[in-house]
């Protein structure tokens, strides 16, 4: 075992540490067999303007036609890269890492035997506002924004700012749906809303982080509420794992990223212990991340994630599918497949020796299997593929890679203010969520989907166990079950079992099921109806 010491590297407490940590872990790269990068217990500082510019295609982020004229589509800041090493610990000391500017926090890829540890990473000036409502007339509201948010007027217009950003506060505030307010009296939960300053007629500074803006009138606003403004576009991700294996992320805390908090894409085996993504305990801010906090993607053998707590997302908590490619075109062994969804394409996950499944678009079951014998990216948005066999491959209909759904283990995690689902979980893997709390979820704390429309994530659910799990606010059904299939032709999911569940302040039905066989019930305590189901089968123990 060979143990590098960051200090060697002139990195230092209390300094930028931007150009040396690339120093570093090139070093560490070069060195053979099992190391350990060992921090001395501190602050670090990252600038974003000597960070490397890197091509990443991340999933579920930032489509080709959201960039601006300005920018090169995927091009990634990224403040701490790996690329091909292996067997190596990253242990940060428990120091904090500060980075300055816009930028993916952690990028890994073509990595083997890989862990970070023990490392909390901030953001200087983050692009995420809290806006709190302190003052309330017939035709004004007064506002205080969060102190670290860097603001000023020019020429009559409030500009909010900060390394890599710049923009009029009441951007895009016509046609922004998707800002947070979490209500005074609800502080453990948040909603999408309508942009604060939508319809607004004129914009006041009052000094000391206040401004008062006039409207025609002022009824949907309450004192104590607190509105968040971000840049949705998902153009960045905290952490970032490609084509990598074996991955462990312990001890892990990030106070905030400007896209998904952890982003799993073709790669095998995950580890996930400990983690905290939330905001740090004395922030203005009570969100963490503009979208997910885990979303995994196409990936294989067993990923867990424990004893670990998330607070604050902009979408879901933790989102496990895979990818249905739409068969464009065949010509005898070989079929030509695309990415359908604007946000996910890029890379090629469909390897020689894979099984795929054949499936129907509007009935999601499958209709045949096939074996890759050769895959090649013909550009962003095509993979060419020679298989075993097409005949049951259709014009139309989709393909799901079956040897990419990996098992998952979710336990002892709490969830709250999350602003869309707890979990959304597409995988034919084992799948056990026990022994968590959903403190809070705008929508399902838990949903088993399956689509081949909308986001095209693959697939159908064949075991899962839901157990010993407590939601105490759910803003739409708790556990829902609904594949997204167009015409039922037999059950999607099957073999789900509800073992132990505790449902509270919920009055409809706690579980909702359509096309789905081996439903069990056992032990769960209702605080309204317990099920209701359409083409299921079910059995209550």
């Amino acid at each position: 075992m060979t143990i590098i010491n960051a200090s060697q590297f002139n990195i230092t407490s209390d300094a930028d540490i931007t150009e040396n940590l690339v120093r570093l872990i090139s070093y560490a790269k070069a060195v053979d067999g099992e190391k350990t990068v060992v921090f001395d217990k501190g602050t670090y500082y990252i600038d974003s303007k000597k960070c490397r510019k890197l091509m990443l295609y991340i999933t579920n982020t930032v489509g080709d036609n959201e960039f601006t004229e300005d920018e090169t589509p995927h091009l990634n800041t990224v403040a701490f890269y790996f690329e091909g090493i292996d067997n190596i610990t990253f242990d940060g000391g428990n120091s904090v890492f500060v980075i300055d500017g816009k930028a993916t926090n952690i990028a890994m890829e073509n990595c083997k035997n890989i862990t970070l540890k023990n490392i909390e990473i901030r953001h200087a000036h983050p692009d995420m506002h809290q806006l709190t409502v302190v003052g309330k007339g017939p035709f004004h509201i007064d506002f205080e924004i969060d102190r670290d948010t860097q603001y000023e007027f020019v020429e009559g217009k409030a500009y909010i700012y900060a390394k890599d950003y710049r923009y009029t506060i009441d951007h895009k505030s016509n046609n922004s749906w998707w800002i947070g307010l979490i209500r005074k009296n609800t502080p453990d939960k948040i909603k999408r809303v309508n942009h604060p300053l939508f319809s607004a007629l004129k914009i006041k500074d009052l000094g000391n982080h206040r401004i008062r803006v006039t409207y025609p009138n002022t009824f949907r606003f309450i004192i104590g509420d607190c509105y968040y403004l971000f840049d949705v576009r998902r153009q960045y991700a905290g952490i970032f794992v490609n084509k990598c294996k074996n991955v462990r992320l312990e001890n892990i805390k990030q106070r905030f990223n400007y896209s998904l908090a952890l982003v799993a894409q073709d790669s095998e085996n995950i580890d996930v212990d400990n983690i905290e993504f939330a905001p740090e305990k004395d922030s203005a801010r009570k969100m963490a991340s503009v979208a997910d906090f885990v979303q995994i993607c196409m990936c294989r053998g067993n990923v867990s994630v424990k004893n670990s707590y998330f607070d604050g997302a902009g979408d879901d908590c933790l989102n496990v599918h895979g990818v249905h490619f739409k068969i464009t075109d065949i010509k005898d062994n070989r079929l030509t497949l695309s990415f359908m969804h604007p946000q996910s394409h890029g890379y090629n996950p469909l390897r020689v020796n894979d099984t795929i499944a054949y499936i129907n678009s509007d009935t999601l079951l499958e209709e045949g299997t096939a074996v890759i014998e050769k895959s090649e990216l013909l550009n962003e948005h095509e993979i060419l593929l020679t298989v075993s066999n097409t005949d049951k491959a259709r014009v139309g209909n989709v393909i799901e890679n079956i040897s990419a759904c990996p098992n998952l283990e979710f336990e002892n995690n709490t969830m709250t203010r999350i602003i869309t689902r707890g979990l959304l979980i597409t995988t034919r893997g084992k799948v056990n969520v026990k022994n968590n709390h959903f403190v809070s979820t705008s929508m399902s704390g838990i949903l088993l989907s399956d689509d081949a429309k909308s986001w095209y994530e693959s697939g159908m659910c064949t075991d899962v166990t839901i157990q010993n799990n407590t939601f105490d606010y759910c803003g739409q059904t708790p556990i829902l079950i609904k594949p997204e299939n167009k015409v039922y032709a037999g059950a999607v999911h099957k073999n789900v079992k509800l073992i132990g569940n505790t449902f509270k302040k919920y009055k409809g039905y706690c579980i909702s099921a359509k096309d789905t066989d081996g439903i069990v019930l056992k032990g769960n305590k209702f605080s309204g109806r317990s099920i209701k189901g359409k083409n299921c089968n079910m059995e209550l123990k």
